[in-house]
């Protein structure tokens, strides 16, 4: 906090709370207040509007004032509004609608955060907070509570919350822009005046409004509030102007008020109040609270209040006056009067317990910040590779912007899998990690949420937890796991983020729907998936059914050749290779189809050279999609003849036999597309590949002018096969250069996958 104003955010678009609550920051000595400019449009937000008023007195950069009137104050603002608010503003009130709000503002918003609470109708906030998180892992953790405040608006909200909400609570009561009896009411019209608001798909209120039916069939009345679906009901007014309604107010004779609710309480009963219209209410509720306990207009069950309105209607004027001239103390707890010394005790509290935990701490003796990037699965090939460039990425990214963070590369404990020579190119600075997976009960979980500081409840029966034997990755302050392989959900002692390159199980049958249905649900509860191309995003959004604003895209990372051989004309083998491993959506029995048809169709000449991952059992695997290959191979000749099976090669092995390639061959089906294009080019090698769109989206990026084949036609794919072998020098010299190549590095690439993940760090 420094010596600049003392200025609030006040996040919310309620019109009736507005009027009273800015006056009050003012009167207890806030002096500049920001407004929200935009809010969801959402049936519960009724009663919202904008207001500009207040940025007339704003003192901050004009240019800053209007990032945050652009910024959504409901969802995720983003990490530049919640800098620009972190830097002008010391406390921000907020209702919370998505615990994304939550989660970024406990990150990025070093003021005071203050959830503004005016209680909920048969619910409680601590329920609202795990229905906002389905359940999947507890939302208010000790870091987000820091600075963060239930700031309810009625002295008991707390005691219906856990400890961990309780202990943070602070009152800042409700009240009135103005508490004063108008007694404008003369209630000519006889009838009964009920608010009862979206009728037309709120079974809420479509059950009170049957109660109140039930309770008053019979007598004359009108229902208010806004429908935004109308009703065919004659007696439903709809939406009304303010003028209409206050003439409402004048006119009827007596409004009715249906809450029993001890924590939550409309405006409208004091409206009637304030105009002096008579008000018949049920016991029980809140207005008990706020002195209504032995007012004449009180009512214990429906029939003693539907005895009162007819008596009303009817023109009984001693209970008429009665509940008139009584009622008026329901109004004494509203005024301003009353609520300073709560509200100027609650800020100051508020400011501080910030001051005592804002101490400057130079940045060379801050904590560094860690993230893991976890391997899920004993992943090899193109996914450990690319787990490898990710870490990169994120490390060189860090430093680029300004954070240099310390990257952990978890992995399974197996040696056999992850020999120490497959992590040489692994910078040093990246610290490897090997973990076991370890299943947690509900019990354990609970406890060890506990201990990490969060509070709420848990959903499942089991967790997994990566027990790295030190500290269950819990020195690092996010998780990144590459792919959603999790059967069970990681224990949600962190943040995690899944990199998902594909959803190859929409398209052929991959896991039962139990096993994907529980891959999803991982995605659902991560904070975000990131994924490499458009088509991944459509799957993820269409398939999976992740909200778009959770699926963020960024680019394809390859891996890069320090040396970029000399491209010459004829240094080459008479030989193409074909990288694959044995996963179904490899279109291995299309691939030896085509393979028999160039060499016995079309006369082809190039030795055919098999390597990936577990390639040395294509034809000796006994699985139903891979026995045709034997029949395949065994009746063509030409085929035992050029077909060789090198089996998973070395990394400098298969670089070797790669440049010496006439081309590289990828007959694979819809998947993320394959990186080994990328790696052949960069050592001066074309490639034929199959044309879906991934590989279209690889080829645009690195600008790569692959030969395209259609990988559902093996007769096509023979074809081009031949053309490739005629043509690939031609190919060759349409490859990007070396200098293009270097424009898609790591390097250069770093600085989207940061500005994605310092978000959630």
């Amino acid at each position: 906090m420094t010596d600049r104003p003392l200025r609030v955010m006040w996040l919310l678009n309620h019109t009736t709370a507005r009027k009273f609550e800015i006056p009050m920051l003012k009167r207890i000595g806030v002096q500049e207040i920001f407004l929200p400019k935009k809010y969801p449009a959402d049936p519960a937000l009724r009663s919202a509007s904008v207001d500009w008023s207040e940025d007339e007195h704003l003192t901050i950069p004009k240019d800053d004032l209007a990032i945050l009137n652009d910024a959504d104050w409901y969802h995720n603002p983003g990490i530049e509004a919640w800098q620009i608010a972190s830097r002008h503003f010391d406390v921000a009130f907020f209702i919370l609608l998505k615990t994304d709000f939550l989660k970024s503002m406990s990150r990025h918003f070093k003021g005071a955060k203050i959830w503004r609470t005016y209680g909920l109708p048969n619910n409680s906030y601590h329920a609202i907070l795990d229905l906002l998180a389905h359940r999947e892992a507890p939302v208010w953790s000790s870091v987000a509570s820091k600075n963060l405040w239930f700031g309810q608006a009625y002295a008991h909200l707390a005691a219906e919350e856990p400890h961990f909400i309780a202990k943070k609570a602070v009152l800042f009561p409700v009240g009135l822009a103005d508490a004063s009896v108008r007694d404008e009411w003369n209630g000519d019209d006889k009838r009964i005046f009920f608010i009862c608001p979206d009728l037309a798909f709120n079974s809420y209120y479509e059950n009170v409004y049957r109660r109140f039916r039930k309770t008053f069939g019979g007598l004359p009345y009108v229902v208010g509030g806004a429908q935004p679906i109308s009703v065919s009901d004659s007696h439903v007014l709809g939406y009304l102007p303010s003028e209409q309604h206050r003439q409402n107010m004048r006119q009827l004779r007596v409004m009715y008020y249906h809450g029993t609710e001890p924590n939550h309480i409309h405006y409208h009963p004091f409206e009637a109040v304030r105009s002096g219209m008579p008000l018949v209410f049920m016991a029980g509720g809140l207005l008990d609270r706020l002195g209504g306990i032995d007012l004449p207009g009180r009512s214990k069950t429906p029939k003693e209040a539907r005895q009162k309105v007819e008596r009303i209607l009817s023109g009984d004027r001693r209970l008429i006056d009665s509940i008139r001239q009584s009622q008026q103390r329901l109004l004494e707890p509203m005024k301003a009067d009353a609520c300073e010394a709560d509200w100027r005790a609650g800020l100051g509290r508020v400011l501080g317990k910030l001051r005592e935990s804002s101490p400057n701490i130079s940045s060379a003796n801050k904590p560094k910040k860690r993230i893991a990037v976890l391997l899920p699965a004993a992943y090899r090939g193109g996914s450990l590779r690319g787990a490898k460039l990710l870490a990169r990425a994120i490390a060189t990214g860090s430093r680029m912007g300004g954070e240099d963070i310390e990257v952990v590369f978890g992995h399974l404990d197996d040696p056999a899998c992850y020999p120490k020579e497959a992590f040489e190119d692994l910078p040093a600075s990246i610290k490897r990690r090997p973990y076991r997976w370890r299943t947690v009960s509900h019990d354990e979980a609970v406890r060890a949420c506990a201990y990490a500081g969060l509070g709420g409840s848990l959903q499942y029966q089991t967790y997994q937890a990566p027990d790295d034997g030190i500290s269950q990755f819990t020195d690092c302050d996010l998780w990144i796991v590459i792919s959603d392989r999790l059967l069970s959900p990681p224990l949600p002692i962190r943040p995690y983020l899944l990199m998902i390159y594909d959803y190859l199980q929409r398209y052929q049958t991959t896991f039962d729907d139990d096993t994907n249905q529980k891959f999803v649900a991982r995605a659902h509860a991560a904070e975000a998936v990131m994924v490499t191309t458009a088509f991944t995003a459509s799957d993820a959004r269409q398939f999976a059914g992740i909200p778009a604003k959770k699926i963020k895209k960024v680019p394809m990372l390859a891996p890069e050749f320090f040396a970029n051989p000399a491209r010459l004309e004829g240094d080459t083998d008479a030989s193409f290779l074909w990288t694959t491993n044995l996963n179904p959506h490899k279109n291995h029995e299309n691939a030896f189809k085509a393979l028999r048809l160039y060499y016995e169709k079309y006369e082809g000449t190039l030795n055919c050279h098999v390597t990936g991952v577990d390639t040395g059992e294509l034809l000796k695997r006994d699985a139903r999609r891979l026995r045709g290959l034997r029949d395949i191979c065994s009746s063509s000749a030409a085929m035992k003849q050029h077909l060789k099976i090198e089996g998973e090669l070395p990394e400098e092995r298969y670089q070797a036999q790669l440049g010496r390639a006439a081309f590289l061959w990828h007959p694979g089906r819809i998947d993320n597309g394959t990186f080994s294009v990328v790696e052949a080019a960069h050592l001066g090698v074309p490639a034929l590949s199959s044309d879906y769109p991934a590989m279209r989206e690889i080829d645009q990026q690195f600008a790569l002018n692959l030969t395209w084949m259609d990988p559902d036609d093996p007769d096509d794919m023979a074809h081009q096969l031949k053309r490739m072998e005629t043509n690939f020098e031609r190919a060759r010299r349409r490859l990007p250069s070396a200098e293009e190549l270097a424009g898609q590095s790591v390097d250069r690439l770093a600085g989207a996958y940061w500005s994605v993940i310092k978000d959630y760090l």
